[in-house]
């Protein structure tokens, strides 16, 4: 059974140094602070949403809980993840200044 299984080698690629596009520390830091950017934006538009539903159902408008429940427990969880990654950077960072030159 295993003479008829193709296992693939990856094998390395050729690279073009020419080809390569260079990334500087300004762009890696830029490029972070967009994803970080983004990261929060969307957590918000999260909580906005739920907020939506909430005073759509409180109004009547719409009449699925269910939603309601779902949007609102999204961002709830979205908001706490955002929350424990803050407090796993602040961690990392207070290790790397104890550390010793």
């Amino acid at each position: 059974m295993m003479d008829m299984m193709k296992v693939q080698h990856l094998a390395p690629r050729a690279v073009n140094p020419a080809a390569e596009q260079k990334v500087g520390a300004v762009d890696v830091v830029k490029t972070f602070g967009e994803y970080l950017n983004d990261a929060l934006e969307s957590v918000n538009a999260q909580k906005q949403a739920a907020d939506l539903l909430t005073q759509q159902f409180i109004l009547g408008q719409i009449s699925d809980v269910h939603s309601v429940t779902i949007a609102a427990e999204k961002a709830s969880m979205a908001l706490e993840l955002t929350v424990q990654i803050r407090n796993k950077v602040i961690d990392a960072y207070q290790e790397i200044m104890r550390m010793q030159l």
